[in-house]
């Protein structure tokens, strides 16, 4: 029996990326279909709870993602450019969000055509990984968007004429994650029990095994 779990997921988290490839192979390898929900950065849905942490947070957070990503052997760059529109500096977020609104509509229009998982890994990569600088020009998304299985022209059609319903189920899965009892990314729930953090796979491909996790 094909065991079922949500990925809920941001696409400028660092660890969301060091966390969906991870759990593509899984579902590659396991007999399991593993359903991508995109949600908004937490820099978009409430900045103000991003700013009332403590100030060494960043910090912490970029220098932990290069050594988790060094220890996995996963290339890791601060993406170029950053899919939120922010001065690092004074930590301002603009009110016009381009790239992540698209971008995160993307992943959700993916996620309808039950290919947003191999979507968020190839597109993470193209962001996260070092490789390419200007990951938002040229044919980068649309090469990703091709080893993902979708078409990027019919995935930006879609986005450009149900944005509103696009936005709404991107709301939801926000939802349908808090319900499950986290409010960050990367969390896997499955059966209602939320795995938060890119360090907690072997965690939870146990409990599916205790579940009868078969492979292939």
């Amino acid at each position: 029996m094909t065991l079922k779990a949500d990925l809920f997921f941001s696409f400028r988290s660092p660890y969301s990326y060091l966390a969906v490839g991870r759990y593509r192979a899984m579902a590659e390898e396991y007999d399991l279909d593993i359903a991508l929900r995109t949600v908004w950065p937490i820099a978009i849905r409430d900045p103000d709870i991003l700013f009332t942490g403590n100030p060494a947070a960043p910090r912490y957070i970029l220098m932990d993602s290069f050594r988790t990503a060094q220890m996995l052997g996963i290339p890791f760059r601060w993406p170029r450019p950053d899919p939120v529109v922010q001065d690092l500096t004074t930590r301002e977020i603009a009110k016009e969000q381009p790239l992540i609104r698209r971008v995160c509509r993307l992943g959700q229009a993916a996620s309808r055509k039950r290919k947003g998982l191999a979507f968020a890994d190839e597109v993470s990569k193209i962001i996260f990984s070092g490789e390419i600088d200007g990951w938002d020009q040229g044919d980068h998304l649309a090469a990703a968007a091709t080893r993902a299985g979708v078409d990027l022209a019919e995935l930006d059609a879609e986005v450009a004429s149900d944005a509103d319903a696009l936005d709404a189920e991107i709301a939801a899965n926000q939802e349908a994650l808090e319900a499950a009892g986290h409010w960050g990314v990367p969390t896997l729930v499955f059966e209602g029990e939320p795995f938060f953090g890119q360090d907690r796979i072997d965690t939870a491909r146990w409990r599916m095994e205790q579940k009868g996790l078969q492979k292939q």
